[in-house]
């Protein structure tokens, strides 16, 4: 089986790498290939890659390339995991959005937009690419954000494409170190659009567990989420910790105003990452990554490798077509719940209904999805705006203008 990773020169892709060789009875990789635009990058995080197999004993071959068309070819399975513009571009997207006095987000409201809008592009360039050259039955795994928007970008265009975030599995081994048992004893059941989230159940053995979760555990989460656990407790779930953007939007504003862009800490950690990396007694997965972000991100993606090419049938929480799962949604919207995983891709689990106060929200994030992914895929800049006045972050009509203007000026 031949892997392309596109955007391998993420520092993230490190933590890809220590995952593979956990699934090598199930993935057959025999050629990995590491491809990016960043030469330099490239080359450090590479070199990392090739100690780190070298230590797993790895068998198969290991090829860092530029040329996109190289990595694509007659690839089974491509993982992508760019960022175009890098930090400097989520910098822009987290001040720009502030400056208006909304919320700045690399994924969320105006700044998730303004990625969406430079990233499908080059998406879908990459996915028309892998269609001519890759296997005819190979697989688009996308971690690359905002992963709703990209991924259903890549659906309405043809592809066999599925979405992964790594928010439920965190919250699963999280959940699952509290109670003491082995996280492939938990299941939860994590429903809704991608960064737009809710655990409405918490499955371990088979028994629902969530309400002894939140009694013994809700603190600890609602403290880490950054909402008060009363909101936990009135909700009966437990929220993303990316609805703290809407549940608790004044404040963030007010933290904006006075912190750190996370992109600039992020830019530092990476700094300090990429000088561990070319250190050539340096083997093992750096415990910086940690900070970096993207937690379990290696066991997501290649537990849904190895559920797609072993004809597994686990059930993964993935972002994919609805079809008639959630009702109150479109078929073709994307959604993120659990799904039974397996050769022929990702079949949600029945869902019942969501509760009123959750299905508002999604459905209007929904309907900004839906014509975002449009305009991001035609690069009409028109279209944009209307996304944005669709945006429960934005809104207002003048905003949605002034912020297009900004964002187009940079």
């Amino acid at each position: 089986m031949k892997l392309a990773v596109i955007g391998a020169g993420s520092t993230y892709t490190p933590e890809l790498v220590s995952g593979l060789m956990r699934e090598r009875e199930r993935i057959a990789i025999d050629r990995l290939v590491l491809h990016d635009i960043d030469a330099q990058r490239l080359e450090v995080v590479g070199g990392m890659a090739q100690r780190m197999l070298a230590r797993q004993g790895y068998q198969g071959s290991l090829e860092l390339t530029g040329d996109r068309d190289r990595a694509l070819d007659g690839a089974d399975a491509i993982l992508l995991q760019i960022r175009v513009g890098g930090q400097a571009a989520r910098l822009h997207d987290e001040r720009t959005p502030a400056l208006c006095g909304c919320i700045g987000q690399e994924t969320t409201g105006a700044g998730g937009l303004a990625k969406a809008m430079r990233t499908v592009p080059v998406v879908l360039e990459i996915a028309r690419r892998a269609r001519e050259l890759a296997a005819d039955d190979a697989w688009i795994v996308d971690f690359t954000n905002p992963v709703g928007i990209v991924t259903r970008a890549l659906l309405d265009d043809g592809h066999r494409a599925i979405g992964l975030c790594n928010v439920a599995i965190n919250f699963q081994r999280q959940i699952a170190a509290h109670l003491g048992v082995a996280p492939e004893r938990v299941l939860v059941d994590q429903v809704g659009l991608n960064h737009l989230t809710w655990i409405r159940a918490v499955w371990l053995d088979g028994s629902d567990v969530l309400a002894d979760v939140l009694r013994s555990f809700g603190g600890h989460l609602a403290q880490e989420i950054g909402l008060p656990l009363a909101l936990l407790e009135d909700l009966g779930a437990i929220p993303s910790y990316y609805l703290r953007y809407f549940y608790a939007e004044r404040a963030v504003l007010e933290e904006q105003r006075h912190e750190e862009p996370r992109a600039a800490v992020v830019a530092e950690i990476e700094r300090e990452l990429l000088a561990l990396y070319r250190d050539p007694g340096v083997d093992t997965k750096p415990a910086l990554l940690e900070q970096r972000g993207g937690a379990f991100y290696s066991e997501a993606a290649t537990q849904l490798l190895g559920a797609l090419f072993s004809d597994s049938g686990e059930t993964l929480v993935v972002d994919t077509r609805n079809g008639e799962t959630l009702a109150g949604l479109a078929a073709d919207d994307v959604v993120e719940l659990p799904a039974r995983v397996d050769a022929a891709g990702a079949t949600p689990l029945p869902q019942r209904p969501l509760a009123p106060e959750l299905l508002g929200l999604v459905q209007h994030v929904a309907a900004y999805e839906r014509i975002a992914a449009r305009a991001a895929a035609t690069a009409d800049n028109e279209l944009a705006r209307v996304a944005l006045m669709t945006n429960p972050l934005v809104r207002e009509y003048a905003l949605a203008g002034e912020l297009i203007g900004q964002l187009r000026e940079a």
